[in-house]
């Protein structure tokens, strides 16, 4: 079940979803418009290697936007912190910018229940494309999980600025330690 836009208002008010700073203004029928905070990261390694650290440039950007380039990974984040112990989110593109060539979330829109962050965005562009900070990017949906519920505790649950892979992560490996026998 989707949370329609009143519901997103209720919910906020109850306490029951985290969105700070919260905007009316931002509402959809379904959904909430999230905007870009103004720092990037440009995936700069390579081979990109997800065993290995990726290597990263940050770019802070000017009011006058900045171009974004095809064949380049950007890593973005909401200005927003959204989640909660109630609700999935899923966070994906806006059709406008869409329209223009934009992908955003290449792989990972759904969040995991009971994070609430700055989330990390993920970028490419099929033609040169200008964005700018604070700028409405993306939009999240919220919901409702059915079953035992599970809040994520995972390695990305708590970090609030453009995050590149983790090599423990992208091995499977999570935040925990794994013991030698556990591996064998």
């Amino acid at each position: 079940m989707i949370l329609t836009g009143p519901a997103i208002r209720e919910s906020f008010e109850a306490g029951q979803i985290t969105i700070a700073p919260f905007d009316p203004g931002l509402l959809n029928p379904n959904s909430y418009n999230y905007r870009l905070d103004r720092t990037l990261k440009q995936i700069i390694s390579d081979p990109t290697d997800p065993t290995r650290p990726a290597e990263t440039v940050v770019i802070e950007l000017p009011d006058e936007g900045y171009v974004l380039r095809p064949g380049v990974v950007y890593l973005g984040a909401t200005v927003e912190t959204v989640g909660g112990d109630e609700y999935v989110t899923s966070l994906i593109g806006r059709s406008s910018l869409g329209r223009l060539g934009m992908f955003l979330q290449i792989s990972a829109d759904l969040g995991n229940l009971g994070s609430a962050h700055q989330w990390t965005l993920e970028i490419k562009v099929v033609q040169p494309l200008r964005v700018y900070p604070y700028m409405r990017i993306g939009q999240v949906s919220f919901w409702k999980p059915v079953g035992a519920r599970t809040p994520y505790d995972g390695l990305y649950g708590g970090i609030s600025e453009p995050t590149a892979c983790s090599p423990r992560a992208a091995a499977g490996l999570g935040a925990a330690p794994v013991r030698q026998e556990e591996a064998a």
